[in-house]
Protein backbone atom coordinates (compact mmCIF):
# COMPACT_ATOMS: atom_id res chain seq x y z
CA UNK A 1 0.00 0.00 0.00
CA UNK A 2 1.37 3.39 -0.85
CA UNK A 3 1.93 5.95 1.75
CA UNK A 4 -1.41 7.94 2.09
CA UNK A 5 0.34 11.38 2.86
CA UNK A 6 -0.25 14.89 1.18
CA UNK A 7 1.68 13.89 -1.99
CA UNK A 8 -0.46 11.10 -2.52
CA UNK A 9 -3.57 12.69 -2.35
CA UNK A 10 -2.50 15.81 -4.65
CA UNK A 11 -1.65 13.56 -6.93
CA UNK A 12 -5.02 12.36 -7.05
CA UNK A 13 -6.56 15.20 -7.10
CA UNK A 14 -4.10 16.32 -9.99
CA UNK A 15 -5.15 13.36 -12.24
CA UNK A 16 -8.72 14.02 -11.19
CA UNK A 17 -8.91 10.37 -9.77
CA UNK A 18 -11.58 11.40 -7.51
CA UNK A 19 -14.36 7.89 -8.10
CA UNK A 20 -15.77 8.59 -4.61
CA UNK A 21 -17.15 11.93 -5.80
CA UNK A 22 -20.82 12.07 -5.87
CA UNK A 23 -21.28 15.97 -7.09
CA UNK A 24 -23.67 16.65 -5.03
CA UNK A 25 -24.59 16.62 -1.22
CA UNK A 26 -24.53 13.11 0.48
CA UNK A 27 -28.41 12.50 0.91
CA UNK A 28 -28.38 10.93 4.51
CA UNK A 29 -26.36 14.10 5.17
CA UNK A 30 -28.32 16.43 3.57
CA UNK A 31 -31.51 15.26 5.64
CA UNK A 32 -29.56 15.66 8.66
CA UNK A 33 -28.69 18.88 7.96
CA UNK A 34 -32.05 20.27 6.93
CA UNK A 35 -33.09 19.74 10.61
CA UNK A 36 -30.77 21.35 12.39
CA UNK A 37 -32.29 24.29 14.02
CA UNK A 38 -29.34 26.02 15.48
CA UNK A 39 -27.21 27.90 12.52
CA UNK A 40 -24.20 28.82 15.08
CA UNK A 41 -22.55 25.52 15.01
CA UNK A 42 -19.48 25.16 14.98
CA UNK A 43 -18.68 22.42 11.82
CA UNK A 44 -15.62 20.26 10.91
CA UNK A 45 -15.38 18.43 7.86
CA UNK A 46 -12.32 16.41 7.75
CA UNK A 47 -11.08 15.09 4.39
CA UNK A 48 -13.58 17.24 3.03
CA UNK A 49 -13.08 16.72 -0.51
CA UNK A 50 -15.11 18.87 -3.22
CA UNK A 51 -17.11 20.12 0.16
CA UNK A 52 -20.48 19.65 -1.43
CA UNK A 53 -21.87 19.31 1.99
CA UNK A 54 -19.76 22.95 2.91
CA UNK A 55 -21.26 24.80 0.23
CA UNK A 56 -24.43 23.62 1.18
CA UNK A 57 -24.32 24.26 5.02
CA UNK A 58 -23.01 27.95 3.73
CA UNK A 59 -25.96 28.62 1.33
CA UNK A 60 -28.37 27.58 4.62
CA UNK A 61 -27.23 30.13 6.87
CA UNK A 62 -24.62 27.91 9.00
CA UNK A 63 -21.62 30.34 9.10
CA UNK A 64 -19.05 28.44 11.13
CA UNK A 65 -17.94 26.14 8.27
CA UNK A 66 -14.21 24.08 8.30
CA UNK A 67 -12.71 22.13 5.76
CA UNK A 68 -9.69 20.29 6.31
CA UNK A 69 -8.11 18.42 4.01
CA UNK A 70 -4.00 16.68 3.39
CA UNK A 71 -4.26 17.52 -0.18
CA UNK A 72 -3.03 21.40 -0.88
CA UNK A 73 -3.75 20.78 -4.52
CA UNK A 74 -7.56 20.13 -3.35
CA UNK A 75 -7.82 23.53 -0.85
CA UNK A 76 -6.09 25.79 -3.10
CA UNK A 77 -8.96 24.91 -5.46
CA UNK A 78 -11.50 25.04 -3.16
CA UNK A 79 -10.54 28.41 -1.70
CA UNK A 80 -10.47 29.89 -5.62
CA UNK A 81 -14.33 28.05 -5.86
CA UNK A 82 -15.06 29.45 -2.58
CA UNK A 83 -13.82 33.01 -2.38
CA UNK A 84 -17.21 35.12 -2.05
CA UNK A 85 -18.06 32.68 1.21
CA UNK A 86 -16.54 32.52 4.91
CA UNK A 87 -16.35 28.63 4.70
CA UNK A 88 -13.11 28.19 6.21
CA UNK A 89 -10.22 25.75 4.30
CA UNK A 90 -7.54 24.65 5.50
CA UNK A 91 -4.49 22.27 4.81
CA UNK A 92 -3.52 19.74 7.27
CA UNK A 93 -3.46 16.51 8.78
CA UNK A 94 -6.15 15.37 10.93
CA UNK A 95 -4.16 14.11 13.63
CA UNK A 96 -2.88 17.63 14.46
CA UNK A 97 -5.78 19.81 13.93
CA UNK A 98 -6.12 21.47 17.44
CA UNK A 99 -9.34 23.35 17.31
CA UNK A 100 -13.17 22.91 19.16
CA UNK A 101 -16.43 21.93 17.42
CA UNK A 102 -19.85 21.29 18.26
CA UNK A 103 -20.54 19.06 15.02
CA UNK A 104 -18.01 17.16 12.94
CA UNK A 105 -19.27 15.69 9.60
CA UNK A 106 -18.09 12.50 8.03
CA UNK A 107 -18.26 11.62 4.25
CA UNK A 108 -15.84 8.93 3.32
CA UNK A 109 -13.25 10.34 5.18
CA UNK A 110 -12.78 7.26 7.13
CA UNK A 111 -12.56 5.15 3.65
CA UNK A 112 -9.35 7.09 2.94
CA UNK A 113 -7.30 6.55 5.93
CA UNK A 114 -5.11 3.05 7.03
CA UNK A 115 -7.28 1.04 9.18
CA UNK A 116 -4.24 0.77 11.79
CA UNK A 117 -5.34 4.14 12.29
CA UNK A 118 -9.12 3.97 12.99
CA UNK A 119 -8.69 3.64 16.91
CA UNK A 120 -6.54 6.84 16.95
CA UNK A 121 -9.07 8.59 14.41
CA UNK A 122 -12.37 8.13 17.06
CA UNK A 123 -9.86 9.14 19.83
CA UNK A 124 -8.87 12.33 17.69
CA UNK A 125 -12.54 13.08 16.99
CA UNK A 126 -13.95 12.89 20.64
CA UNK A 127 -10.84 15.00 21.24
CA UNK A 128 -11.78 18.02 18.56
CA UNK A 129 -15.55 17.67 20.12
CA UNK A 130 -16.97 20.13 22.53
CA UNK A 131 -18.98 19.12 25.28
CA UNK A 132 -22.31 17.15 23.87
CA UNK A 133 -20.90 17.61 20.29
CA UNK A 134 -22.22 15.20 17.49
CA UNK A 135 -20.31 13.13 14.85
CA UNK A 136 -22.96 12.47 12.12
CA UNK A 137 -21.97 11.50 8.52
CA UNK A 138 -22.04 7.88 6.11
CA UNK A 139 -19.58 4.80 6.55
CA UNK A 140 -19.38 2.30 4.43
CA UNK A 141 -21.21 -0.46 5.61
CA UNK A 142 -19.17 -3.31 2.75
CA UNK A 143 -15.81 -4.77 2.60
CA UNK A 144 -13.89 -3.74 -0.95
CA UNK A 145 -12.22 -6.71 -2.47
CA UNK A 146 -8.57 -4.45 -3.92
CA UNK A 147 -6.37 -2.88 -1.67
CA UNK A 148 -7.57 0.48 -0.49
CA UNK A 149 -8.51 3.34 -0.16
CA UNK A 150 -10.75 2.95 0.05
CA UNK A 151 -11.29 0.70 2.98
CA UNK A 152 -14.39 -0.64 3.98
CA UNK A 153 -15.94 -1.94 6.93
CA UNK A 154 -19.01 -3.29 8.95
CA UNK A 155 -21.35 -2.39 11.79
CA UNK A 156 -19.69 -4.69 13.83
CA UNK A 157 -16.14 -3.20 13.36
CA UNK A 158 -17.01 0.41 13.84
CA UNK A 159 -18.72 -0.55 17.03
CA UNK A 160 -15.79 -1.56 18.57
CA UNK A 161 -13.94 1.70 17.28
CA UNK A 162 -16.29 4.20 18.73
CA UNK A 163 -17.94 2.54 21.94
CA UNK A 164 -15.41 3.70 24.19
CA UNK A 165 -15.90 7.66 23.03
CA UNK A 166 -19.43 8.05 22.39
CA UNK A 167 -23.26 8.05 22.62
CA UNK A 168 -24.98 6.48 19.81
CA UNK A 169 -28.32 7.95 18.64
CA UNK A 170 -28.10 6.41 15.32
CA UNK A 171 -26.20 3.48 14.10
CA UNK A 172 -27.97 1.63 11.21
CA UNK A 173 -27.95 0.98 7.79
CA UNK A 174 -29.00 3.88 5.02
CA UNK A 175 -32.55 4.12 3.81
CA UNK A 176 -32.03 7.26 2.05
CA UNK A 177 -28.34 6.47 0.49
CA UNK A 178 -26.85 8.22 -3.09
CA UNK A 179 -28.19 5.71 -5.47
CA UNK A 180 -25.07 3.91 -6.35
CA UNK A 181 -24.70 3.24 -2.77
CA UNK A 182 -27.74 2.10 -1.85
CA UNK A 183 -27.69 -0.89 0.90
CA UNK A 184 -23.91 -0.02 1.13
CA UNK A 185 -23.99 2.34 3.57
CA UNK A 186 -24.28 3.24 7.39
CA UNK A 187 -25.49 6.70 9.01
CA UNK A 188 -23.97 7.61 12.32
CA UNK A 189 -25.09 10.10 14.64
CA UNK A 190 -22.95 10.16 17.69
CA UNK A 191 -22.61 12.54 20.98
CA UNK A 192 -19.55 12.61 22.59
CA UNK A 193 -19.52 10.53 25.87
CA UNK A 194 -19.37 13.22 29.14
CA UNK A 195 -16.92 10.72 30.78
CA UNK A 196 -14.98 8.09 28.67
CA UNK A 197 -14.93 5.95 31.93
CA UNK A 198 -18.81 5.38 31.75
CA UNK A 199 -17.63 2.93 28.92
CA UNK A 200 -14.47 1.42 29.98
Amino acid sequence: MPALDKGYWNARYERGETEWDLGEVSPPVKSYIDQLPNKHLRILIPGGGNSYEARYLWDNDFHDVTVLDISSVLIDKLKREHQHTGIKFETGDFFEHESEYDLIIEQTFLSSLDPALRQAYARHMYDLLWQQGRLIGVLFNREFGESGPPFGGSIKVYRRMFEPYFHFKTFAPCHNSFPARQGKEVFINFRKLDNLSKRR
